[in-house]
């Protein structure tokens, strides 16, 4: 248990280690067309790059052994003349990859048929930064039996929905030659991530089609671009993912169980986006790989996800106050009992109204990110909106907030009992850090929800008076 506590630490960490990256067989590596080293890109005064590494990741048989391993087999861009930090840090990060995209252990057959998989998982460094690592799984071109293997985007820009086009795009290159892949990465890197509602267009030449034209478009409302709830939806009911959101925002141990990698990932993504505006900052693991099931026995919150093929591993797991939910079956497999009494019940019963309203209305993922996540947004809105009145600000400007005043500014009761509970948790504590820093309340969707409903208060006020 401990060498798999140090092993996950490792791999989740990122600070430990110094063996250099996967070694790739000269002979079965997949060849660049060019040597496609560091190049250097331009400053762009608003953008982010869209990405640091497109990877393949193959299995290769071990020796004398009957098992696989993954490792990288392909690797754009290959940097040259790194400083010392910055080659080791590397070095860490492409040691970690591989165990991630191939989660689900080392006893592997050649296949003929394999329906592609899409999903993501995460890695934090030791600063608490995190890099998203986009995987589509499929099986090579080729004739007769063969492995499946994996191409992986690593980037710190979480936007689901937009590296799964991406992802479509090298898929296409695939299926003709590797050498098609590169130009089109190295366009996609030279161009700004475009800001929200905005769209980026590259030009691509496809042999025996011709020059393409794709457009990348970031959705307008940013802080719902990594995530897409229609999974979520499919596999519980409003009163259960309200059991879910109530755990999360005590910070508890929650477990995810599924058969496929896209309904895991897609669903933890969906689950810590519920907390918006706030952060989950714990261990947070959309596909936990075999060798690090010992995750499950951590004291400290966590919120993963693990393969149904693991669920009596899991089970036989020494766990306390773990929510154990199975996404095959929608049911929750333990709990701690309390899950629907965390929340006030009248802001319960504002939340499952608002998402029981105009269901077959909902037409396309915008629609249906909005429709979800809007309720969770207003319950934090109703709850500790107030909290930039309650933040007293020295003469140059930094903050420190008023804990005991914000909690009895809530005439509610219940209200009251809740977020003396909730101002405890590092979700509300890195966010207020981050508010007592700024001079002035940020000016997000957060913060447009906390006006529109003051506003909607001011003018009820006058009609209950009216009605008097």
């Amino acid at each position: 248990m401990d060498g798999l506590g140090r092993r996950l630490r490792a791999s989740l960490r990122l600070k430990r280690g110094s063996g250099g990256p996967p070694q790739d067989n000269s002979r079965e590596a997949l060849k660049e067309p060019e040597r496609a080293q560091e190049h250097p890109l331009p400053n762009f005064a608003g953008g982010q790059h869209f990405f640091e590494y497109l990877l393949v990741v193959s299995l290769k048989k071990k020796r004398s052994e009957d098992d696989y391993e993954p490792i990288i087999t392909y690797q754009f861009p290959k940097r040259e003349n790194l400083l010392r930090g910055q080659q080791e840090e590397e070095e860490r990060l492409l040691k970690a990859i591989p165990l991630f995209c191939f989660p689900d252990g080392n006893e592997w057959a050649s296949l003929t048929e394999y329906p592609r998989e899409t999903f993501s998982f995460v890695l934090t460094n030791v600063d608490g930064s995190r890099k998203i690592g986009y995987c589509r799984r499929l099986l090579p071109a080729g004739p007769g039996p063969r492995l499946p293997q994996v191409y992986c985007i690593i980037s710190c820009i979480g936007c689901f929905g937009l590296f799964s086009k991406i992802l479509d795009e090298v898929e296409k290159r695939h299926q003709i030659s590797m050498a098609v892949i590169y130009p089109f990465m190295q366009g996609l890197r030279e161009a700004a991530f475009p800001a929200p509602g905005k769209t980026v267009t590259l030009k691509s030449f496809i042999p025996d089609s011709g020059t393409e034209f794709i457009s990348l478009t970031r959705p307008l409302d940013s802080h719902l671009e990594h995530v897409d709830f229609s999974s979520l939806l499919h596999c519980l009911s409003f009163e259960q993912i309200l059991q879910i959101f109530a755990s999360a925002v005590l910070e508890r141990k929650i477990i995810f169980l599924a058969e496929g990698l896209s309904t895991l990932s897609q669903c933890i993504h969906a689950a810590a986006a519920l907390l918006y505006p706030f952060s989950w900052a714990h261990t947070y693991i959309p596909v936990v790989p075999e060798s690090l099931l010992a995750t499950v026995c951590c004291p400290t919150p966590f919120m993963v996800g693990v393969q149904m093929r693991f669920q009596q591993e899991v089970m036989d797991s020494p766990m306390e106050e773990v929510l154990l939910v199975n996404l095959c079956e929608g049911t929750f497999l333990m709990s701690v009992g309390d899950e629907k009494d965390i929340l006030p019940p009248k802001l319960q019963d504002d939340i499952l109204d608002s998402l029981g309203q105009g269901t077959s209305e909902l037409k396309t993922a915008e629609q249906i990110n909005e429709h979800v996540s809007g309720p969770f947004v207003q319950f934090f809105v109703k709850t500790v909106g107030h909290y930039a009145s309650y933040i007293k600000r020295e003469a140059n400007g930094q903050g420190h907030f008023q804990e005991r005043s914000f909690c009895k500014a809530l005439t509610s009761k219940t209200k009251r009992r809740f977020v003396k509970k909730f101002v405890k948790t590092q979700l509300f504590s890195l966010f207020i850090q981050e508010a007592e820093k700024s001079k002035n309340p940020p000016a997000g969707y957060f913060q447009q929800k906390i006006l529109e409903y003051e506003e909607q208060k001011k003018q009820k006020k006058p009609r209950e008076k009216t009605v008097k």
